[in-house]
């Protein structure tokens, strides 16, 4: 199978080494945006309501599964999410291998109420501050692509920009190398991102490690209630679907499914 998380880092890592501005003043100019809604809040308060949070995702294609939807329109995506009860967006900014853009986020944040990740590779302090500038409330950092000074020094950055960093592990060791670091909120995520199989059992395995006062997301391969049900009964306070909302034809009934309130 291709090593699709390898790929797509070197690319990234390549683009960021010939990004010359400054850290510090690019932070200052990131922090001048507008305020910023609190992701992880808004997970904990869907969980407690609702029993689980659904991050709902905006993508427009993916490696492994191709085109799923190259016109769709964020705006009215996230109003479907928002109406079908989403508690947070999460978008791909990643133009080369997802078709994303900063625009998909903006214009999704802007038409709804919800926090929204940037869902992108993160591995630069740029890239950080990127997240903030473009008025993203959260930032992903995947612990498979850092080391561990990366993943140390982006948390603090995070936080220097008021963002919810969401740490994405795949695996017992990253699990443990996210929480030294200090991560308060986890995404485990059931896609092996080097081949992007799916495991189903990788969530309710690391699911039983994560400390209760860390925020826990599984992520990826998750098509309805049932799985959702399952998640949260082994400790999870959100779920980040992607695929199978994009594909709905009714998202906004969608996303109620996979709360249990649809009709």
């Amino acid at each position: 199978m291709p090593a699709y998380l390898d790929t797509i880092i070197a690319a990234h890592r390549s683009r960021a080494a010939q990004d010359d501005r400054d850290v510090e003043a690019t932070f200052e100019q990131a922090i001048g945006s507008g305020p910023v809604r609190s992701f992880a809040e808004a997970v904990r308060s869907s969980a407690a309501t609702r029993g689980m949070a659904v991050i709902s995702e905006i993508k427009r294609r993916s490696p492994s599964k191709g085109d799923l939807d190259l016109a769709l329109d964020p705006a009215l995506v996230a109003k479907d999410y928002e109406a079908g009860g989403a508690a947070c967006l999460s978008v791909l900014t990643d133009h080369d291998f997802f078709g994303g853009s900063p625009d998909d986020l903006r214009s999704a944040r802007s038409a709804s109420s919800l926090p929204v990740l940037r869902k992108d590779f993160t591995v630069s302090a740029l890239d950080v501050c990127d997240a903030r500038a473009m008025g993203a409330d959260a930032v992903l950092l995947i612990v498979a692509a850092l080391s561990d000074a990366e993943l140390t020094a982006f948390l603090s950055l995070a936080r220097r920009c008021s963002l919810t960093a969401v740490v994405e592990v795949h695996d017992h060791r990253e699990l443990e190398r996210g929480l030294d670091a200090g991560a308060e909120v986890v995404g485990v995520n059931q896609r092996d991102l080097r081949t992007f199989e799916v495991d189903h059992r990788r969530a309710l395995e690391l699911g039983e490690m994560i400390p209760a006062d860390v925020v826990a997301i599984a992520e990826s391969g998750i098509a309805g209630a049932e799985d959702v049900q399952r998640l949260a009964a082994v400790g999870y306070r959100g779920v980040l679907v992607g695929e199978t909302l994009v594909r709905a034809g009714d998202r906004r009934a969608a996303v109620a499914d996979l709360l249990g309130t649809g009709a």
